[in-house]
């Protein structure tokens, strides 16, 4: 019986390929944390006020900075929601939403301003963004006690 089992696993081998996948570690390890989200909030806002700054400049090398700092917040920004959703859908626990009944709502406000920092370079949606991370670190803070 195992090497027929064996046999028909090999043959869907060779017709699926496996891939690799990349997750956060959905055994319970236990190793949750705000500082990334924090620290990327405060990359995002640092691009964001320096683009702001460069408005109206179009030299070649002026060009090339905004280029490299709108791909910078991009990248933080979806940093930030990556890692408030790993806390939303792997560390907050029911308990957590009886204690704070909206968390499940911040937590998706925080990943829609996100989304509103990558494509805008809007330093009130970062204040916005900042306060729904602080908000939600402090929840994060509160559960460890």
């Amino acid at each position: 019986m195992n090497s027929l089992l064996y046999s028909i696993l090999r043959k869907f081998e060779l017709i699926a390929k496996p891939t690799a996948v990349y997750a956060h570690c959905d055994v319970p390890c236990g190793i949750y944390e705000t500082d990334t989200v924090r620290h990327g909030v405060e990359t995002v806002k640092s691009m964001t006020d320096k683009l702001a700054a460069l408005q109206g400049k179009s030299d070649i090398s002026t060009l090339n900075a905004i280029a490299r700092m709108a791909a910078t917040k991009e990248e933080w920004a979806q940093r930030v929601k990556n890692e408030l959703l790993i806390l939303w859908t792997d560390y907050f626990r029911p308990e957590h939403l009886q204690k704070w009944p909206n968390l499940h709502e911040r937590v998706w406000k925080a990943a829609k301003l996100c989304s509103d920092v990558k494509r805008t370079v809007d330093s009130q949606k970062v204040a916005e963004l900042s306060a729904a991370v602080d908000e939600i670190a402090g929840i994060f803070a509160e559960t460890k006690k």
